[in-house]
């Protein structure tokens, strides 16, 4: 049975998009038949209230969340998925590549509530997959 992983990030601007892209064919070629990844991109069209309604289904249907934390600070969507989805019980890996420093403390990278819903944070993909490695069946 694969495991299905709710890929959440900002999915705003180009960049973003292919960045997320990009890591999700990095996550399906490394975990092949083992893995399906959801992504709020390709599912959530029409009013706000429909792509609410997809991204929702969508979160409840996973059993697994990777979370993008890049920029400033974590995109509030995405800071709202994670909340959801540690209140579920469900696991969270986060992936920051940002070294700009984001949370309370000389050593956070971001937010304390982001940082602490978070199993992990990775630095990179092969961390992120290594991570993947230990919460997969």
């Amino acid at each position: 049975m694969k495991a299905r992983i709710y890929l959440s990030g900002p999915i705003f601007s180009q960049a973003e998009i292919e960045w997320a892209a990009k890591a999700r064919a990095f996550l399906e070629e490394r975990f092949g038949e083992r893995v399906e990844v959801i992504w709020p991109h390709e599912i959530a069209c029409g009013t706000s209230g429909e792509i609410f309604a997809s991204n929702l289904s969508a979160l409840q249907d996973c059993g697994l969340m990777i979370a993008v934390l890049e920029g400033a600070q974590v995109d509030d969507g995405t800071a709202w998925e994670i909340g959801y989805f540690y209140a579920r019980g469900g696991p969270i890996l986060g992936i920051r590549t940002d070294f700009r420093k984001a949370g309370e403390r000389s050593d956070s990278r971001v937010n304390a509530m982001i940082e602490q819903s978070c199993s992990s944070i990775a630095r990179d993909l092969e961390e992120l997959a290594s991570d993947m490695e230990k919460v997969l069946p």
